[in-house]
């Protein structure tokens, strides 16, 4: 009989607990201090930050307030690589990713669909195996969702080529039931008053939905983001499914909780909805 190959945790008691009731409770914490001023519906994305939770849990809480209890079969997670460069995107060819709170299964069908008939999108475990950008977004997806499956996918090179490439399969893959969770951080280790500077455009950017304005701020330098492809790449999918607007629903930075301002890293969390 086949084993079941099932990605085990990498951060789990780094990032976040890895005691299943403390991790739960600190991830209720964080949705009950974190309520959005506005409630969306029909929303097709979510950008979420991936630092550990004491640091970026309370921003991440905003978006994923906006998904809670509702309906969603699948939920399509891009991450960037952070400790690997490889070319192309990586589709986890596993059945499963385990958390402290149990095990998600993947969504085949749908790993299967954005890796057929793609130069640059493939099966495998590349990018996959200590990765914390995927994993630190599942365990608030275990609390506010149920019966979900997800696609866990590792962006090894952020390309122009790879982002229009990811966008094109996934707006053939997703559906009203879908989501999609671009994990990324902002800007990294600059003083607060420049971080507050460049993440501000992207603020700006995502709020006018303005997506080659900020293709192009990324591409200059302007403004950064380690998950910059994740992010054009849920915003190019949503224009192939003529959904067209973006909510920015909070940012910080790393000072808050650490009380340093010289060298901070900056959070935001968004939604594209129809």
């Amino acid at each position: 009989m086949e084993t079941k190959k099932i990605r085990r945790p990498a951060v789990a008691g780094m990032f976040y607990p890895s005691n299943p009731d403390k991790l739960k409770k600190e991830i209720e914490i964080l949705l009950e201090v974190s309520i959005p001023e506005i409630k969306l519906d029909n929303i097709f994305g979510l950008i979420s930050p991936h630092a550990g939770y004491i640091y970026s849990g309370r921003t991440a809480a905003y978006a994923f307030n906006q998904i809670k209890n509702k309906i969603y079969k699948t939920v399509i997670i891009i991450s960037p690589s952070h400790r690997e460069y490889f070319p192309g995107v990586s589709v986890y060819d596993g059945s499963g990713f385990e958390t402290p709170l149990g095990i998600v299964e993947l969504d085949e069908p749908v790993c299967s669909l954005l890796a057929d008939k793609s130069k640059g999108i493939f099966r495998g475990s590349i990018g996959h195996e200590n990765e914390h950008a995927v994993e630190v977004q599942i365990p608030f997806l275990q609390i506010v969702l149920k019966n979900f499956r997800i696609v866990p996918v590792v962006m090894g090179d952020q390309g122009k080529m790879f982002v229009d490439g990811l966008a094109g399969k996934i707006s053939e893959a997703a559906d009203e039931n879908t989501l999609i969770v671009a994990s990324s951080d902002l800007s990294h280790y600059y003083t607060k008053a420049t971080a507050d500077n460049m993440d501000s455009i992207v603020e700006h950017r995502l709020r006018a939905f303005d997506i080659e304005g900020l293709e192009e701020d990324f591409n200059s330098g302007r403004c950064e983001a380690c998950g910059a492809g994740p992010i054009l790449s849920l915003m190019k999918s949503a224009i192939l499914m003529n959904k067209k607007k973006s909510y920015v629903l909070h940012r910080d930075n790393s000072g808050t909780t650490s009380g340093d301002y010289m060298k901070v890293v900056g959070y935001l969390s968004a939604a594209v909805c129809g």
